[in-house]
């Protein structure tokens, strides 16, 4: 506690609250302090309750404080019993109660005041469902419930943006840093426009560099178009690869495959197909839905204590503990149908489990076939595409191995002549070289002669016009071979469609017959599945109509069952009720009186008589008790005044004996003043 309320002063005396108090004077407050200072806490976090509580009455400031804490979720200490005192507490400013508020109000401020916030839009107004029933009423309804969500998606996007990382000052930095690489860009533009200006025919020289720039950015258009239709031509043997390979798959099933085996195998699909969608998808369903709603239950309610976890834990305990008692008492009622019926349940119950558990079984099978042939097609995908064809087996392996020792064989030969074409380009290099060291010396002689001559920059300007005459040459001369590329190129495209449809003509031939025959073997496939769906359906129909006969007379069975075992009951209750009667006449008749005496009419006849005699007894009794009643209360009043009496005298004596006490010790203290 005193952790606490250390606690409570430091945020006070902190910001926005800025209270100077000590724990001897926070402690010393009164109950409206207290509840004023609870109120200031409240406002900061919900400026709505920033009022003096002086201005309200105590009930509506109770009611005010209690909303807004039920608002921010606040569960009081203790059990439900408790929440009474925790309310009465509250209305009287009582410090067990206010400083656990204040101290799970200033631990987490920042939170509250979000939660507080979206309570302003989240909390929904409650509308009685005869109001819905106008449809402007039910329209506004919708509206608000649309605004409230729209208000939900706008606030995640805001705290996502927030905590996403992005920051209005770095993008102000990477904005003002992109503008300074503009205006730099812009500069080295102005500076290369300016030293082209000062070379001859510039205009027509820049025509030509857009000319090769756009020609370049045709010719990637043209290599992307050329990608793109090599993938579509490789999409298209994909296809057509799955194609015939489902057109062979097809032919197997189709070879040894009879009418009886095909019809069989669509029975068992059609039942398994059929459990799952009546019996096993609509259960797993209904336990989701449960379990689905079990969960919002649970998150729709507060946060729970320890304290909550425990009293649920034990209520379960007892529930668990009435269903054995329960269990246990049923089973010492058993009777001999229901253990028959007990055991074709449990037969039932065994049979469905098992249906369960393989048709369980057969979807994990089917999941995990499907996932092998995906793995399967995946794999051989990329053999293909790495090979260009399916996975080799035998000679073709082996021509395959032969041919990759060839290639071994030609790739180190053309390794060797690498290594030698790379030592003939260091001694080129060399020599480049010295051939330049050369050419720098005669340039230097030159031009001291070219000064001497007072001809200076002669041999610079020759050969500017020489390397701007050889760049116009090549510009010529790549423009030239890269339209004939171009051209060859597309004539190359042009003959490998072609070839390609040519190719692929035969084979979309075969196709369209193929077509036609799964479309004649589809439409016998439904009349033959018409056709069975109609037997399947007269079947179903004779199986609930033999079923419902067997019902009908299982259930008369049991009625007559019943009503035997009841007859039988009756009977025998009967016979010993006739069995008790020829005893009692027998016994009643009898000559002897021992036996007369063991007669049930002689019994009764005595009890009566018993009865009777000490019914006489008790009404003496009360004949003397109401003569006696009288003088006997007198005596006893008497008796009672008496006792009073006696009591008085008692308590006079013993005032009388404590007075001369007082006396004796009075007149002993004036004897001693007198010796004094």
């Amino acid at each position: 506690m005193s952790d606490q309320i250390k606690f409570i002063v430091e945020k006070l005396n902190q910001e926005p609250f800025k209270k100077s108090y000590n724990l001897i004077t926070f402690d010393s407050l009164e109950s409206m302090q207290l509840l004023q200072l609870l109120s200031d806490v409240l406002g900061e976090i919900d400026p709505k309750h920033a009022v003096d509580i002086r201005e309200e009455m105590p009930e509506q400031t109770a009611k005010r404080m209690l909303s807004l804490l039920g608002i921010l979720k606040y569960k009081p200490p203790g059990s439900i019993s408790d929440l009474s005192a925790f309310r009465q507490g509250l209305v009287t400013g009582s410090k067990p109660v206010i400083h656990p508020v204040l101290h799970w109000l200033l631990q987490r401020t920042n939170e509250l005041k979000k939660r507080a916030y979206l309570a302003r839009f989240l909390v929904k107004l409650e509308v009685p469902a005869e109001f819905l029933q106008d449809d402007a009423v039910a329209e506004t309804n919708k509206q608000y419930e649309e605004l409230m969500e729209a208000f939900k998606n706008l606030h995640k996007e805001c705290e996502q943006l927030k905590t996403s990382g992005f920051s209005t000052a770095e993008i102000r930095r990477d904005i003002s840093a992109m503008e300074e690489e503009k205006d730099q860009l812009i500069k080295r533009v102005e500076r290369l426009k300016k030293r082209v200006e000062t070379v001859q025919n510039h205009q027509r020289m820049l025509e030509i560099a857009r000319q090769l720039r756009l020609e370049k950015e045709r010719e990637e258009s043209l290599a992307q178009q050329k990608q793109e239709q090599k993938n579509q031509l490789f999409h298209a043997e994909q296809r057509l690869q799955r194609v015939q390979l489902q057109l062979k798959e097809m032919h197997h099933a189709v070879v040894d495959a009879k009418p009886e085996s095909l019809m069989k195998k669509l029975e068992e699909e059609i039942k398994f197909n059929s459990y799952l969608a009546t019996e096993k998808v609509p259960r797993e369903l209904e336990s989701k839905k449960k379990s689905l709603y079990f969960l919002q239950k649970v998150v729709a309610e507060p946060a729970m204590s320890q304290s909550d976890l425990n009293v649920l834990e034990i209520k379960i305990n007892e529930v668990n503990a009435q269903i054995n008692q329960l269990i246990e008492k049923r089973m010492m009622k058993y009777e001999p149908i229901d253990s028959k019926f007990s055991m074709y349940r449990q037969q039932a119950s065994i049979i469905s489990r098992k249906k369960e558990a393989k048709a369980e079984e057969l979807q994990a099978a089917k999941e995990e076939m499907s996932n092998t042939e995906k793995q399967m097609q995946q794999k051989t995908n990329q053999a293909r595409e790495l090979e260009g064809s399916e996975v080799l087996k035998g000679d073709e392996f082996k021509h395959y191995v032969n041919k990759l020792r060839s290639k071994n064989t030609y790739y180190k030969k053309k390794r060797l002549e690498l290594a030698e074409i790379t030592a003939e380009y260091g001694i080129l290099q060399r020599t480049e070289e010295l051939l330049k060291q050369r050419h720098e010396a005669l340039q230097q002689q030159l031009q001291a002669m070219e000064e001497k001559k007072g001809i200076s920059g002669y041999s610079n300007t020759q050969e500017e016009l020489e390397r701007v005459s050889a760049v116009k040459s090549e510009m010529d001369e790549m423009k030239g071979r890269t339209l004939d590329n171009m051209s060859e190129m597309v004539k190359k495209l042009n003959a490998m469609v072609a070839d390609k449809k040519s190719s692929l003509a035969p084979v979309i031939k075969e196709l369209r017959q193929l077509r036609q025959k799964c479309q004649e073997l589809t439409q016998e496939c439904d009349e033959k599945k018409v056709q069975y769906d109609s037997c399947a359906a007269g079947l179903e129909s004779n199986r609930s109509t033999l079923e419902q006969e067997v019902k009908g007379l299982l259930e008369e069975c049991i009625q007559e069952e019943s009503n035997y075992r009841y007859i039988n009951c009756m009977k025998r209750n009967i016979e010993v009720q006739l069995q008790r009667a020829k005893e009692e006449m027998k016994t009643y008749v009898s000559p002897d009186p021992q036996e007369r005496r063991k007669a049930i009419r002689e019994q009764y006849t005595r009890m009566i008589l018993e009865q009777e005699n000490l019914g006489k007894k008790l009404r003496e009794k009360q004949k003397v008790v109401r003569e006696s009643h009288g003088p006997n209360m007198k005596q006893v009043k008497m008796w009672q005044d008496f006792e009073q009496l006696m009591e008085c005298k008692s308590e006079c004596f013993l005032k009388q004996q404590n007075q001369t006490a007082i006396g004796q010790v009075i007149q002993e203290g004036g004897k001693d003043r007198l010796v004094l």
